[in-house]
């Protein structure tokens, strides 16, 4: 997922915003028919608006970081309005408890994704969350570790190779999952790591060959795509030049 940067306001200054006329303007935008997109991308829409990200970034942009407006969005269950906490809470807020209760109610790959990759990617508990949450059972608690995997990988400019070395054995011991959402994110993350630089490239394929032996479905598709990208021209040039 792109992630666009918020603009921010001086720090600690209270939005002008409140949850009650954040709800009550997305309430009036609601869309049926975009809900119903939404359930062909695979996204749980129970208590969903229809309300698009670039208008949620909008949003978010009007009311720059702010933590307490952040709760109050989540709380109220609506699918967008969590999304938009995600944009809107200040990542030097955020308690690992508060980590772990909204990861307990993550129904949807794109509230897993947006929250990794608009917050949780950017709190000091992102790697100790990532390696913990793959290990979970929950199908996108994991989801949830291996999304944290791939956006350090792009976000996160001074984490040391070794971080991204110690991510690897976790991919191929989770490679064997069969869930979807679950192996698109393992995916993803081996394919992120080994986008970082040229060394991360070289594990990156050789735990995608270690992965390629695995009598498991799962595990031959995440290797076979993974290898493909990796590989490829476009990537080895990039990282060489």
């Amino acid at each position: 997922m792109n992630i666009l940067k918020l603009k921010k306001k001086k720090k600690n200054s209270p939005s002008t915003e409140t949850v009650a006329s954040i709800l009550d303007s997305m309430k009036l935008r609601a869309s049926p028919r975009a809900v119903d997109g939404m359930k062909r991308f695979g996204i749980s829409t129970g208590k969903a608006l229809g309300i698009s990200i670039p208008e949620l970034r909008m949003t978010a942009n009007k009311a720059g970081r702010d933590h307490t407006l952040a709760q109050g969005l989540w709380n109220s269950e609506i699918h967008e309005a969590r999304i938009l906490a995600s944009m809107i809470d200040d990542p030097n807020s955020v308690t690992e408890d508060q980590m772990e209760k909204w990861a307990q109610v993550f129904d949807s790959w794109d509230l897993v994704d947006g929250c990794c990759g608009n917050l949780f990617d950017k709190t000091p508990f992102a790697v100790r969350k990532a390696r913990e949450w793959s290990a979970r059972s929950q199908e996108f608690v994991k989801r949830a570790g291996f999304v944290l995997m791939a956006e350090l990988a792009v976000h996160d400019k001074k984490a040391s190779n070794k971080t991204f070395l110690d991510f690897l054995p976790l991919i191929v011991r989770e490679a064997r999952d069969e869930r979807n959402f679950v192996k698109k994110a393992v995916n993803w993350a081996l394919r992120q790591i080994g986008k970082r630089n040229m060394a991360l490239n070289k594990a990156a394929i050789q735990t995608g060959k270690k992965i390629q032996t695995i009598p498991s479905g799962s595990a031959k598709w995440i290797a076979a795509d993974a290898l493909r990208e990796l590989a490829s021209d476009a990537v080895q040039t990039k990282l060489k030049g």
